[in-house]
């Protein structure tokens, strides 16, 4: 992993381009996709499975038959852990929880907000170069505490046909039992206008690959979604305290997702970059992912030195990362100086796996900088709030006349109308 300058990062980053990354023949590729599951429905999905990935499938949904077969190739340990991350999910999204509200203030008038769970929910699970059950209980629990009635999942099959079994897994032990053996741009679009199979929903979550991604950006205001999740992130801010072993580990584990994955590291000790640099180099010779790694690392992959933390934080901030380890002696002050981070992560036994998996905290988090205005997704992305307005008639009439001139300065006469009809009628 190269060393830098803070300079030097900033040069680099500057000369980033600014326009968006993703060739023009994969929005087309995916329009088409679009296009085509939208007029033969149910048959296009049969026809991009066979295409994209080998199977014929004699059905779209999972059958009871596969959710039995999976519980059966269960390890006890795997389903105590899975177990175990579902309570402690479903412990921390509760505090999310929004209520409805109402407030009285003079001459009767009341103010106030309600809170309704969206109705359907279709949640993506990614599949490929690996298989996410742990993004089962991240996307589907939260919407279980708002409330949601009606979940679905949609995710790849293998060559056989065959989802993923620990993904099956996950999703019955939350008491999913709608999933569609659907992946790619094909899934969001059924997803997002439905097929003689597929329910169409009001909302789509979870991450994907380049063309989901791209495929939730062009469905969306047709439906809602959580984010345009790109490429794994992390940066780990470490001063010299920090343990190198622990460092380079964290930055693998995100270097290991794929090749555009990004893994950088921003200390303020020149030795200190020195040993994470050699670190890095060992591990990862002895991982199983390594030629995706090196990939990830040399396209992505960067040690900053930093003049001092407060700089650091500046850097990071700057990158406003999905993963941010704080890996210095006294991180809650250091947390003070940060602002945009997707997940923080404190101290040398919070290492982002721990948010991953185990914590409670959501791992679908925003990527690619958007952690400058978006947050991870939680309880409050499977609600609507709707205001509530209510003005007795003396409050009415005691507004009318500031409404009207705020209506007739904007030249909406009619609006002042609807004031005014009310007003000759008292």
């Amino acid at each position: 992993m190269k060393i830098i300058t803070a300079e030097a990062f900033a040069k680099e980053w500057n000369d980033r381009t600014e326009i968006e990354t993703i060739e023009a023949a994969l929005d087309d590729t995916v329009l088409e996709i679009i296009r085509t599951v939208q007029e033969k429905k149910d048959a296009a999905l049969y026809e991009y499975t066979e295409q994209f990935d080998g199977a014929a499938l004699d059905g779209l949904l999972v059958r009871e038959e596969e959710f039995s077969e999976a519980e059966k190739i269960a390890a006890p340990e795997l389903v105590t852990a899975l177990k175990e991350a579902a309570e402690n999910i479903r412990n921390y999204h509760l505090e999310q929880k929004e209520k409805s509200w109402m407030i009285s203030q003079e001459q009767g008038i009341l103010l106030g907000q309600k809170v309704t769970p969206i109705e359907r929910v279709g949640a993506y699970i990614p599949g490929g170069k690996a298989a996410y059950p742990s993004t089962v209980l991240m996307t589907i629990i939260p919407a279980q505490i708002a409330g949601v009635e009606e979940i679905a999942i949609t995710t790849p099959v293998d060559k056989d046909g065959k989802v993923n079994p620990y993904v099956l897994l996950a999703a019955k032990l939350i008491g999913v039992e709608k999933i569609y053996k659907v992946g790619g741009a094909q899934a969001i679009a059924a997803l997002a206008y439905g097929t003689e199979t597929v329910k169409r929903v009001d909302k789509i979550v979870g991450p994907g690959n380049a063309y989901v991604a791209r495929a939730k950006k062009w469905v969306y205001g047709t439906v809602g979604i959580d984010m345009i999740a790109g490429p794994s992130e992390i940066c780990v801010i470490a001063d010299e305290k920090a343990n190198p072993r622990y460092v380079a580990a964290d930055l693998l584990s995100q270097a290991e997702h794929d090749e555009s994955a990004s893994a950088i590291c921003v200390t303020t000790n020149k030795e200190q970059a020195a040993a994470i640099q050699k670190e890095i180099a060992e591990q990862t010779e002895k991982l199983e992912r390594k030629e995706i790694i090196q990939a990830s690392i040399e396209a992505n992959g960067r040690i900053i030195i930093a003049g001092d933390l407060e700089m650091a934080a500046e850097i990071s901030n700057q990158i406003a990362p999905e993963h941010l380890e704080l890996m210095v002696e006294h991180p809650m002050e250091l947390l003070q100086k940060i602002k945009h981070a997707g997940a923080i992560f404190l101290g040398n036994y919070s290492p982002e796996p721990l948010g991953d998996y185990f914590a409670g905290p959501n791992h679908t988090l925003p990527t690619s900088g958007t952690a400058r205005f978006a947050s991870g997704l939680g309880v409050y992305d499977f609600v609507t709030r709707s205001t509530i307005i209510s003005y007795p008639q003396e409050a009415f009439v005691a507004a009318s006349e500031q409404i009207k001139q705020l209506a007739n300065v904007e030249g909406l006469t009619a609006h002042a109308n609807s004031i005014q009809v009310r007003k000759e009628d008292l």
